[in-house]
């Protein structure tokens, strides 16, 4: 183990199921944390959906930080940051204690592992081409893995279909640190950007989460709500935590409005109509 300074921590896992060693990078205050989470019996007596709350709760008021992860861009590592989270970070972690409390995990090798497999192509870290970008290939791989499931239905709300079209990162690549540091990584990225090119889910248009009994028997306490994008390039436009309240469905977010993350006061319905860059919302269900 290699501590640099007094908390940064780089640590080299070796696990019997994998074929390469993972390194992650994080600080001893995200090592404690999660291990208290997981050690926490409290979530593993809640009902599937009501256990991812319960962990999305718990990171409530954690300050909204961008680009956390780019902190090698010429030697991908895993970062885990739990301290300061953007709307995928949040995410990510959320679904990994989740899933790591549903299997009786509680430590923080386990935690490290599962995390490495949802952020990676195949669970493997290999260059930051390795890492999966784009959302819906996040849900496709993860879809693959068991981890998770999209939701997906030939009928009300489901009455939209998004064309994925993505080429932000290729037509971007001076957004991205480690694109401009190497741009040999961009026919990778472009190879990526193609194959998702074209693929088409359906997805709850803005006008439809007026329907609240459609939407009541379609959504649950717990899923992923994936924002549509209308942003040329991308598919995604941000993502978070579905929760119903008493007027509705709600989100618990990662928020650049609010710089942390906070369960919205307002509904679905009332958030996408004030986003000119979202049309619509799709959903991922934990297995």
């Amino acid at each position: 183990m290699k501590v640099i300074g007094l908390s940064f921590i780089i640590f080299h896992l070796s696990f019997s199921d994998a074929a390469a060693q993972e390194r992650c990078h994080y600080e001893a205050a995200d090592s404690i944390l999660i291990e208290q989470l997981l050690a926490d019996s409290t979530a593993r007596k809640c009902e599937a959906g009501q256990d991812v709350i319960y962990f999305a709760r718990k990171f409530l008021g954690k300050p909204y930080v961008a680009h956390t992860l780019e902190l090698y861009p010429d030697d991908e590592r895993l970062v885990l940051n739990t301290r300061e989270l953007d709307c995928t970070t949040f995410v990510d972690v959320v679904v990994a204690l989740t899933l790591c409390s549903r299997r009786g995990e509680t430590t923080f090798r386990q935690f490290v592992h599962q995390l490495h497999m949802q952020r990676y192509w195949n669970g493997v870290c290999d260059g930051y081409p390795s890492r999966i970008h784009y959302f819906t290939d996040w849900m496709r791989d993860n879809s693959r893995l068991g981890f998770v499931a999209e939701i997906q239905k030939a009928c009300a709300p489901f009455t939209a279909i998004q064309t994925v079209k993505v080429s932000y990162m290729t037509e971007h690549p001076q957004s991205y640190v480690s694109l401009k540091r190497h741009p040999e990584y961009l026919p990778l990225i472009a190879a990526q950007e193609k194959d998702l090119t074209g693929r088409k889910y359906r997805y709850i248009p803005t006008r439809q989460l007026a329907d609240s009994r459609a939407l009541r028997s379609t959504v649950n306490d717990g899923d992923i709500i994936a924002i549509t994008s209308l942003t040329p390039g991308l598919d995604i436009a941000h993502l978070g935590i579905a929760v119903w309240h008493n007027d509705g469905l709600h989100m618990i977010d990662a928020s650049s409005k609010h710089m942390k993350v906070v369960e919205e006061t307002i509904t679905m319905q009332q958030y996408l109509k004030n986003r000119r860059n979202a049309d619509g919302i799709r959903i991922v269900r934990l297995r």
